[in-house]
């Protein structure tokens, strides 16, 4: 498969998926960089929970950013909190207003019930080709990762048995560990 079809095959998807989004988020008034936002808030770890990572993840501009977390605050979705070790740094958090609209409208309902049509071996597969995907292009363009933190080469574990990340240098919960993260490298 050349790459011309397989990015038709990404865009059509893309788009379907964006469609269902912004279907589902016009009815609480919440566009789809919106619920993007808070999709990213719900799984990212503490590290990466800044408008600067948000930036970074989506892609978009500081002042986009900027103005889709003051309309989630406005909602009450979505927290701010001042970094207590650098005040110029301010880190969010889903409300648990915010937490349950997003259960209930990510994954997109189309997604959901086109992958309950699957079986568990096509959903794998899938999966598993997506991610390659996703990956290459990452790395091939030289761009941050965000992967789930237990699969970084800094993750480590502590002379207690837990968890410990030897960039920041600081202990992990096992929350932490499952999450994904700006900071990212891939395990060799």
């Amino acid at each position: 498969m050349d790459s011309n079809s397989l990015y038709n095959h990404l865009e059509r998807l893309s788009e379907l998926l964006r469609t269902d989004l912004r279907k589902s988020g016009i009815k609480h008034g919440l566009q789809p960089v919106q619920l993007e936002v808070l999709h990213y808030l719900s799984v990212c770890n503490r590290y990466s929970d800044t408008p600067l990572a948000v930036s970074d993840y989506l892609g978009q501009t500081k002042g986009t950013v900027s103005q889709t977390i003051k309309v989630l605050e406005q909602k009450g979705l979505l927290l701010r909190r001042t970094d207590a070790g650098d005040k110029r740094v301010s880190h969010l958090g889903l409300t648990a207003k915010g937490s349950k609209l997003l259960d209930r409208l990510v994954p997109p309902p189309m997604l959901t019930n086109a992958c309950d049509n699957l079986s568990k071996k096509a959903r794998t597969q899938i999966n598993h080709a997506l991610n390659q995907l996703v990956m290459a292009l990452l790395q091939s363009n030289g761009m941050k990762s965000f992967g789930v933190c237990h699969t970084c080469r800094y993750n480590g574990r502590s002379e207690d048995g837990g968890y410990y990340c030897n960039l920041v240098q600081q202990p992990l919960t096992v929350d932490d560990v499952q999450r994904i993260c700006r900071e990212h490298e891939a395990a060799a």
